[in-house]
C-alpha cells in the first residue's frame, strides 16, 4: 500500500513538472508577439459584474450570475466584480498595511522573515529575489521587476469556518507553512490579515459555487474540496518609476513592476490602489491597460482552472507596469482547492469531440512546481 502510494506521488509529481514546463513554453510563445501591431485587432474588454443578484435565495438569480461568468471566463479571462459584500473598511486597512509594512519597516527586520527561509516562498519578498516569469532569469535584457512584496498563504486561524483540521502544505506535509514578522515591528499585522483574509476567503468559496453552475455542474459541487484550500496571498508594493513611460509597444520597458505571466491556482481576486499599473494580453497578443472600477475586485481565471475546464476557461497572460508618478500597492488572492485534493478534468467539459487533454494531478504539487521555478538558485 505504501509502495502504491509512493507511486502516486511520484507520477503526480512528474506530471506537475511537466505542465509547469509547458506553461513556460506557452508563455514564452504568446509573449514572442506580444505587443506586434494588428491591422483588425479584436476588440477586448474587461466586463463588470454585478454580483448582489448571486446572494439571492432564488436559483435562478445565481444562474443569471453565472451566464455572465461564464462569458467573461470563456473571452477575455478577466472581469470585475461588484456587489461583492467586502467592507470597504478593511480593503482600505489591508492596503494601509501594505504601505505600512513594504515601505515604512526596514529592510534589516524584513529580513528576518525572507522568503529563501521558506520552501513555500512565505514571508518577505524583495524585489531582487523573484521573477514571476521564470524565463526572464535567462533573458539578457530582462527589465528587473521593481515589485517587493510579503507572501502567505491558509491556516486554520484565519479561516472563519475554523477550517476541518485537515490542511496540508503545497508538498502535502501537515505543517503551517508561514512566516509572520513580530508584533512589536508592524503592531496590528496578524489581525488585519485576518479580518481581511477572513472575508476575500468567504468570498472566494462563494464565486466557486458560482463557477460551479457556470460550469453546469451542481452548485455545491467544488464544496467538499475547499474545506481546507490552497488561498496564498501578496502585499505588493510598486514603487514609482523613475522615469514613467507611456504604453508603447515599439518600446521595450526599462522598469516593470511585474513581469509577464498567467497565474496558478484556480482564479484570483486582485485589490488594487488607485495607481493604474495592470495590463493584459489580448488574444491579438496586444498590451491593454485594464480598467479601474471603483469599489470593485478584479477576477481573473489561472492555470489550473484552466486546465481543469480542459481549456474551456481562459487563464491570460497580464503583467504589471506603473506608468505613474505615484506607488502602487495590491493584494491578490490566489485561491485553490484542498492541496491534498487530485484533479481530473470536469466532466462537463469533456466530450466525445473534446477529450481530456490533461491527465489527473495533484494541486498542491502544481502549484508548488510553478513556485519554485521563480526564485533565485541560492
Amino acid at each position: 500500500m505504501a509502495t502504491a502510494a509512493v507511486m502516486s506521488y511520484s507520477s503526480t509529481q512528474t506530471e506537475a513538472r511537466q505542465a509547469s514546463q509547458a506553461s513556460q513554453v506557452y508563455l514564452n510563445s504568446r509573449l514572442a508577439n506580444g505587443g506586434l501591431n494588428r491591422s483588425n485587432p479584436t476588440p477586448f474588454t474587461v466586463p463588470e459584474i454585478n454580483i448582489a443578484a448571486s446572494f439571492s435565495s432564488s436559483l435562478e438569480d445565481r444562474k443569471g450570475i453565472a451566464v455572465q461568468i461564464h462569458e467573461a471566463c470563456t473571452t477575455s479571462g478577466f472581469f470585475h466584480i461588484t456587489g461583492h459584500g467586502v467592507s470597504e473598511e478593511i480593503r482600505q486597512a489591508i492596503l494601509a498595511l501594505a504601505k505600512r509594512y513594504l515601505k515604512d519597516v526596514p529592510r534589516s527586520k524584513k529580513e528576518a522573515i525572507h522568503v529563501r527561509n521558506s520552501k513555500y516562498l512565505r514571508g518577505y519578498e524583495p524585489a531582487d529575489y523573484t521573477y514571476v516569469n521564470p524565463g526572464d532569469w535567462e533573458a539578457e535584457d530582462a527589465a528587473p521587476e521593481t515589485k517587493e512584496g510579503f507572501n502567505w498563504g491558509y491556516e486554520a486561524g484565519l479561516d472563519p469556518t475554523g477550517g476541518d483540521g485537515q490542511y496540508r502544505e503545497l508538498d502535502g506535509e501537515d505543517v503551517n507553512g508561514n512566516l509572520w514578522p513580530s508584533e512589536e515591528d508592524v503592531p496590528g499585522f496578524y489581525e488585519i490579515i485576518k479580518a481581511y483574509y477572513g472575508e476575500v476567503l468567504g468570498l472566494a468559496r462563494h464565486l466557486f459555487r458560482l463557477f460551479a453552475l457556470s460550469l453546469d455542474l451542481p452548485e455545491e459541487y467544488f464544496d467538499p474540496m475547499m474545506t481546507h484550500p490552497g488561498g496564498i496571498a501578496r502585499l505588493l508594493y510598486y514603487p514609482a518609476p523613475s522615469n514613467p513611460q507611456p504604453l508603447d509597444p515599439k518600446q521595450k520597458d526599462k522598469e516593470i513592476g511585474l513581469g509577464a505571466h498567467s497565474d496558478y491556482e484556480c482564479f484570483t481576486i486582485l485589490l488594487c490602489s488607485t495607481a493604474p499599473g495592470l495590463e493584459i494580453l489580448s488574444p491579438d497578443d496586444q498590451w491593454i491597460p485594464a480598467p479601474a472600477v471603483k469599489g470593485s475586485f478584479i477576477i481573473n481565471v489561472a492555470d489550473f482552472l484552466m486546465r481543469w475546464t480542459n481549456g474551456v476557461y481562459k487563464s491570460t497572460v497580464h503583467r504589471v507596469v506603473n506608468r505613474t508618478r505615484d506607488e502602487r500597492y495590491s493584494v491578490p488572492f490566489f485561491f485553490s482547492i484542498n492541496y491534498d485534493q487530485m484533479v481530473e478534468t470536469l466532466p462537463s467539459c469533456v466530450s466525445a469531440d473534446n477529450p481530456s487533454k490533461y491527465p489527473p494531478i495533484k494541486a498542491g504539487e502544481y502549484v508548488l512546481e510553478r513556485l519554485r521555478a521563480t526564485a533565485r538558485d541560492e
